[in-house]
Parts: C-alpha cells; structure tokens; sequence
C-alpha cells in the first residue's frame, strides 16, 4: 500500500513540475530532482528544452540533479545529458526525436556526422570522418584508441588516409586537437647532395651506418635518413635538426675528394650476382662507352681479359666472389650504379611434376595342331599336317625337338598334346601328333612419378632418376700375328644414356607472379635386348609455357587404345563352321594407355616460405620412413634397429603457420593426395 501512495506521490510531483515549468519555459529555472524516475525526468526536461525524447526500454533508474542557481532551458538540456552519460546511457540526436539508449549500441543509430570541422558539443554521440594530409591514418588508430570511450568506435581507411571516429562531441574536439597537432609536415630539413667524385650508393651505405643510433628500434624513425640517387650520383638527406645536417654536410665535403694513385683501385663484394659472369658484362658495357667517347677522335681498341678501355680495367676473384675494379671516379661510379642493379637477390621457383600412366592389356590365344600320315608306301608317305606360329608355340619344333632329344618347352597357357609313335617307309618316330593351346593375359599398371626441383630464376636444373645403360655405337676386330700363332682381338665402343625419368626445366620470373618455363620431360624403359642392340621405349615432352605461380597445368597426355586380331587358317577348312576350329588358330590383343603430364610452379621470394615448404617435405618424409621400419619376418628373428632421421632443426617453422602460406591449387586442378 505505502508503494503505490509513493509512486502516485511520485507522478504527482512530476506532473505538477512540468507545469510549472511549462509555464516559465524561456526563463531560468531551478532544478532540484531527487531519486526521480529517468522517465520522468526526461519527460520534464523535454517539456522545457522542447525536445522529443524516446528511450529505449532498457532504460531504467533514477536521477539525482540539483542546480544551485537557475539554468536555461538549453542548459538543463545539457545538463540532462550528463547525468545520463554518468548512468551509462547515451544520446542520439536525431530528425526532430533525441533516442536515449545503452551507451554500447549508440553508434549502431546514426547520429550527426561531420567532417573536420566539428560543430557540437555536449555528451551526445556524433560521428566524425577526419581526412589526414600528413600522417598516417592507419599508425594514429593505436594513439587515438585509448582517449575513446570503450563502446565507441575508431577506424581507418588507409585508401584515402581518413579515420572514421564515433564518439561523444566534447571529447571529439579535444582528439581533433590533438590529430591536428600531429597531422603536421616533417619538420627535418631535405637536402640533395650532389657527389662529384665518389660513388653515391657506397657513400650512403657508409653514412648510414655511422649515423645509426645505438639500440634504436626498428620501427622508430631515424634521426638521419640518407639515400642514394645512381642516376645523379647524388645523396637525399633529411635531418632532424639543422647541427646534425650542418655536420653531415660538411662530412660529405670531406670526403668526396679525388682519389690519387691506389685510391682508383676498389674492390666491391657481391652478395647474389657471380663475379666472373657480372665482370664480362662490365667490361663490355666500359668497352662501349670508351668506344663512342673515342669515335671522333680515333677507333678504340677492343679489350681482352682483365684490360679494358678508356682506364677501366675490371677482374673477378671466384674465390671472394668480388669484383676488382682500377677506373676514374666518373667511370667507376656508372660502373657501381650498374652493378648495385644487377647484385639483387634473385627469386626461387620449386617446381612440382606430376606423371601418372595407367595402362591395361588383355591378349587371347586359341587354336588347334596336328599332323599324321595319310597314305603309306614301301619307300614314301603322304603326311597332312597344320602348324601355326613359332618357337615353342610350333607343332613341328616340339616335335623335331623331341626326335633330337633336347624337347623343347612349349609356349606359355595350357597345351595339350598328343604324343605317339609314327611309323613312315618302315621307320618308326616319337613325335606329337596333335596340339591344342589356350591362353589368356591381363596385364594392368599404374606408375605415378612426383619429381620435384629448385632452381634460381633464370637457371636450368635437371633432375635423372633412373639407370645408367651402354649401347653400342661401334665394333671392330684387329688381327696380328704372335708367337703362338695368329691371334684376333675384338674391340666395341659403347655409349651411356640415362634410360628412366628426366626432368629439365628453365624458369623465368615476370612481374605479376607469372613464369615462363622451358621444359623438357622424358620418361624412357628398356623393353628388351637384340642382337642389333637395346630397344627402350621412350615418352618426351619438350615445351615452352607460361604459368601463375602456384597454379597447376597439364603439359600433355597419351590416350591410346590398340585392338589387334589375328588369325592363321588352311584356306576353306578354317571357314567350316565347328570343325573349322581344327584347322586354324585365333590371336587377340588389346592395349590401353593413358598417360598425363601435371606441373605446378611456385615462386619463392622469401626465406620463410622457403623453410614452410621444407618444413612440409620433411614432415611427409619422416612419416614414410616410419612406415617403411624393417619389421621381424618372425618371432626367432630379432628385428633391426630403426634409422633415425637428422634432426633438421625445424621446430620453428613447423609451429601452426600463419597466413601467408603459399596458395595450393583447387583440388579439381592438383590430383588428390599431393598434399597428404
């Protein structure tokens, strides 16, 4: 009962002042609201600021405000505001209605938006989109998050270098404040240089060094920046402040002074380019330009070895890898722009091949020998016979095999004969007198090759697996005569091939990760040995293409089917119907080849994707040879002990990758179980 008197009590009271305050609407009021309702405070303050409040039906509690001296309607907005910020509530202004809702779902409802220049107050939610003209929007977002309240919101778009930030007004224009005083040029001065004799890109590299500070971060701007210009063989120099630039300017002045007698003979270390490649590329490039330095005046001389033209004279050392350079200042600083643009890390290309044949092959043999004499006389005999085929597949063979003594085993399948004595001309003979031979084959294969390759860009690798056999090129005999007689002395010369699989491939690089590869692939066996040599069989594929690295295409293929019949017969008698079959002999043959070529390039610029890929080689390795552990035959025989790989020291890069991984081909483009 006492509840609802304190609630009417309570309504009454708030009804009671907006009256009053309705009535003095553009005066100064006094506000004086103890443990009042946040519903009926709103509605008051509205009343009286002529606002049109809604709020969410989250919004509950009570307000405590209470004003020493009279406020404006205007102010006992703002005042409002306050004390529902300090609740955890947040306003929204919006087209003629101000939403009161939970401080965490504010930027969710739109609000004003403004550019750079801010224009409100008070602890309403604005948004605000702030176009930078020096710093970086991106690097300002880690600064800038800790002044903004927890629920609200700061992004940046590093397209057009602007930050979007949703806040409470006041507090938006005390972080344009301070964007503005961040958002400034680099005051450090900027220089050019210009070096009249000394290389400008050693130069730098040895004042960078110099000036370097101790400890300092690498994410930290430098103090002295200093770059090199080949084209003007001048230096780009910013400074913090005026002394140190002063200091620089005049180190720079020092040093770049002619040199004299040994100082023209300078030796620079190659870090990725070959030394002895790179020194012919100088001298022919210091050759041309002495050449048309020289063509008015008289022809030049062509320059051999080490000696070159107009003064330059450049040597390779194998052993350092370094070039040795004896030229003027001018030359030589031409010649060092030229070579810091060749002495660049060249990209690697790992390149996987995929060679699958699958291969099925049926044959069939049916038929039907005899022989036996059909008239006999005191001095001859009529003998009928049908014998098909050769060797051990031949009637009359076996049966002059055996009459010799030495039979000889007949053809593979099932063969029956018939074996009995023959008498001709009072002559009695063991012999086989009939041969019936069945035979079926089935042969199927499926050979699956993965080879794979590292190479630099540019530079051919080749990869052989298989056997290394002589084949006969040549023979001849030499007689002469010796003390027991005459003797001949037979020579042969023999050649070897690789006979297996072979894999050369030439990658090269283009911008945009596409690779051009020159490709030879050659998958050979020997079938069989002659007396005119070696018959091997041989498939090769030699091509040129163009790929996206890590993409996987198909270089070529064999699809072949090949149906053979054959049949030997005695005219007419082989075209009886059933008893024909005694009189010929049925061959059957098929052969199918599918064969498919696959090649996947992945270029390799850094040395993280590098160990990634190790890293999964190894990993597939170890489980084969885990596999592959010699097992005990049986219980009496003690197994042997297991083979360890090295460790390859791959923790780090076998922890869960990150995800810069290199792409993997679709399944539909790679065959399935590359990977696992």
């Amino acid at each position: 009962m006492d509840i609802r008197i304190d609630t009417a009590r309570r309504w009454l009271l708030a009804g009671l002042l907006i009256c009053t305050l309705s009535a003095a609407a553009q005066s100064p009021v006094m506000l004086n609201f103890v443990n009042a309702d946040i519903e009926a405070v709103t509605r008051a303050i509205g009343q009286l600021a002529g606002r049109n409040f809604l709020l969410d039906p989250r919004v509950k509690g009570t307000l405590n405000i209470h004003s020493v001296k009279p406020v404006t309607p205007e102010q006992a907005y703002h005042i409002l505001i306050a004390a529902l910020r300090m609740q955890g509530f947040a306003v929204v202004e919006g087209a003629g209605v101000v939403k009161v809702l939970p401080e965490a779902d504010a930027k969710q409802h739109g609000g004003r938006t403004f550019g750079r220049e801010l224009r409100a107050g008070g602890d309403q939610i604005v948004t605000q989109v702030y176009p930078l003209a020096h710093a970086s929007a991106a690097q300002l977002v880690p600064v800038l998050r800790p002044l903004i309240a927890p629920n609200n919101a700061i992004s940046a778009y590093p397209g057009a270098n602007i930050l979007v930030i949703t806040d409470y007004a006041d507090n938006l224009r005390r972080i344009s404040r301070i964007i503005e005083a961040i958002d400034r040029p680099n005051e450090g001065e900027f220089e050019v240089l210009r070096l009249e004799h000394l290389s400008a890109i050693e130069l730098a590299q040895q004042l960078t060094r110099l000036f370097a500070e101790p400890g300092q971060a690498g994410g930290q701007p430098q103090a002295v920046t200093i770059a090199a210009d080949a084209r003007s063989n001048s230096l780009l120099v910013r400074a913090d402040n005026p002394g140190r630039m002063a200091n620089l300017r005049e180190l720079v002045r020092r040093l770049d002074v002619p040199a004299t007698g040994a100082g023209q003979l300078r030796v620079v270390h190659l870090r990725n380019a070959e030394a002895a490649k790179l020194a012919e590329t100088l001298r022919a490039l210091a050759g041309a330009e002495a050449k048309a330095a020289a063509a008015p005046a008289a022809p030049a001389q062509p320059a051999a070895g080490a000696a070159g033209a107009g003064g330059v004279v450049i040597a390779a050392d194998a052993a350092t890898n370094s070039l040795i350079i004896h030229a003027p200042d001018h030359a030589y600083n031409a010649l060092r722009a030229v070579i810091d643009r060749l002495d660049t890390r060249r990209a690697q290309v790992f390149v996987e091949a995929l060679i699958v044949e699958v291969s099925s092959s049926k044959a069939a043999e049916f038929g039907i020998q005899w022989q036996a004499p059909l008239l006999e006389g005191r001095n001859a005999a009529l003998v009928g016979a049908t014998n098909f085929g050769s060797g051990g597949n031949n009637l009359l063979g076996l049966t002059a095999s055996i009459a010799a003594g030495k039979p000889q085993l007949p053809g593979p399948g099932l063969n029956l004969g018939l074996l009995q004595r023959i008498s001709v001309g009072g002559k009695t003979y063991e012999g086989l007198t009939a041969l019936a031979r069945a035979l079926e084959q089935d042969a199927d294969a499926n050979i699956l090759s993965t080879p794979n390759l590292l190479t630099l860009d540019n530079e051919e690798a080749k990869i052989v697996i298989g056997q290394n056999v002589p084949f006969l090129t040549g023979a001849y005999a030499q007689t002469g005569t010796g003390p027991g007689g005459t003797t001949v002395n037979p020579f042969q010369t023999f050649e070897r091939r690789d006979v297996g699989l072979t894999l050369k491939v030439r990658p090269q690089v283009s911008e945009g990760g596409a690779v051009k590869l020159t490709i030879v692939q050659e998958v050979s066996s020997v079938q069989e040995t002659t007396q005119q040599g070696v018959i091997t069989n041989k498939r090769a594929i030699e091509t040129t293409v163009r790929v996206q690295s890590g993409e996987a295409i198909v270089l070529g293929g064999l699809i072949q089917d090949d149906q053979q019949q054959g049949q030997d017969k005695v005219p007419g008698l082989g075209e009886l119907p059933l008893i024909g079959q005694l009189f010929r002999s049925d061959t059957r043959k098929r052969r199918k080849t599918n064969l498919m070529v696959f090649l996947r390039p992945l270029v390799i610029h850094e040395t993280e994707t590098l160990e990634r890929l190790t890293a999964d080689r190894y990993e597939l390795i170890e489980a084969l040879h885990r596999q592959a552990q010699q097992r005990p035959a049986h219980w009496l025989l003690e197994a042997s002990p297991p083979q360890r790989l090295p460790d390859l020291k791959l923790d780090r890069v076998l922890s869960p990758r990150p995800q810069t991984d290199p792409p993997r081909p679709p399944a539909a483009a790679w065959p399935q179980g590359m990977y696992d």
